[in-house]
């Protein structure tokens, strides 16, 4: 793990997620070297401190891209809006929910994805799917050189992940290059469907799932047999609960086990354990909707796989890094232990050998990766190799 703040997990863990979508050192050093003694003061002044260089970062790289836009250099333009906005949504992440301006920085992040996207011509389309009287949105990600219905991998976030922050790191385009599409989706308790629409977490994830089955199903360009679920961090409790519940799915993989979050909270509650985000309690609150700890811990008391794993009948693939320092390895092994009825089921720890040993692989996620992304090209009809 790259420890740029030697006493702050969380801001590391920001900083290593933002290289792991693309960031460049030259501009992490020159946002992070002020930030030396902000690292060590309370959340609220030191995100504060955070988001301003952050912020400052993006919104140079936005005026380089208008004066590329001005002279017609259309791609140099788009990636510096694409890289804007990986900076946008790293000091987003870090805010407590009621943060004034908030809510418009996402935005924010969200209008500089999309203007880069379109610059540069990324394979990388914005979608809504009909859900509970309302939506939730996705990226849409085709394959490279298919012919014929795609299959597709239906990908979702951990408690303070986003659908953009997901297809930055790169698990959407390496699945591309095998012949799979992917659908990157901000399901309820997390991005655009908690900030915007409001829909908070909840332990039944086939609640959600099964529209986005229902959404692909209707496509023509989407094999209905091939239909995968990804889930990474608090996904790899809601994938296996979605894939349980939801037969038409027709594998699942996860990236970072997370077989009983229950237990995960008490732990924490006893100080074990690092925290993702700063604010945490509060943060855990707004995403699922508790008025306080208190209602949180007994919502968060069904959020275990005890009982769930043992309904799924299709392949599986759990992984996990072997210093998590957020869920224990335990858990992965009992999710595994679960699997009785998968046909093909298999735990993949990932060593220092191959790198992406802490959370989800966020340390060095290439490796653990295409790990994944192989794995799901056999089970789905992709390839391996050209």
């Amino acid at each position: 793990m790259f420890k740029y703040f030697p006493t702050n997990y969380v801001w590391n863990l920001s900083v290593d997620l933002a290289i792991e979508m693309g960031a460049r050192i030259g501009e992490i050093e020159e946002m992070c070297a002020p930030l030396q003694e902000a690292a060590k003061k309370p959340d609220k002044e030191g995100t504060q401190a955070f988001r301003d260089t952050w912020q400052t970062m993006a919104d140079k790289l936005c005026s380089l891209a208008e004066e590329d836009e001005a002279k017609g250099r259309i791609y140099s333009a788009g990636e510096k809006y694409r890289r804007a906005s990986m900076y946008l949504i790293t000091c987003e992440r870090l805010q407590a929910h009621d943060a004034p301006g908030r809510l418009d920085l996402y935005k924010r992040s969200l209008a500089t994805f999309e203007r880069g996207n379109a610059l540069t011509g990324a394979n990388c389309e914005r979608v809504e799917i009909p859900y509970a009287g309302s939506h939730l949105t996705g990226l849409l990600v085709k394959p490279d050189n298919s012919q014929g219905p795609m299959p597709i991998l239906v990908q979702v976030n951990g408690l303070d992940s986003t659908k953009e922050l997901k297809y930055f790191v790169g698990l959407p385009l390496w699945l591309a290059k095998r012949g799979i599409g992917s659908l990157i989706i901000d399901q309820p308790g997390t991005g655009e469907a908690l900030r915007l629409q409001k829909l908070t977490a909840r332990y039944d994830s086939e609640h959600w799932a099964s529209p986005v089955v229902d959404w692909l199903e209707a496509r023509d360009d989407v094999d209905s047999k091939r239909i995968g679920m990804e889930g990474v961090s608090l996904g790899g409790y809601y994938c296996p609960r979605a894939v349980a519940f939801e037969p038409r799915f027709a594998c699942g993989v996860v990236w970072g086990a997370n077989h009983d979050w229950r237990d995960v909270q008490k732990r924490r509650l006893d100080k074990e354990g690092d925290f993702p985000v700063p604010h945490y309690w509060k943060h855990v609150c707004w995403v699922w909707g508790a008025k306080d700890i208190d209602d949180f811990m007994q919502i968060a008391e069904r959020v275990h796989l005890d009982g769930v794993v043992e309904k799924i009948k299709v392949p599986f693939l759990v992984t996990h890094g072997e210093k998590d320092s957020q869920i224990p390895l335990k858990w992965a092994e009992r999710t595994y232990e679960q699997l009785v009825n998968s046909p093909n089921r298999e735990l993949k720890i990932f060593t220092q050998r191959e790198g992406g040993v802490q959370h989800s692989s966020f340390d060095n996620s290439i490796n653990a990766g295409h790990y994944i992304a192989d794995w799901v090209a056999e089970q789905l009809g992709g390839r391996v190799a050209d």
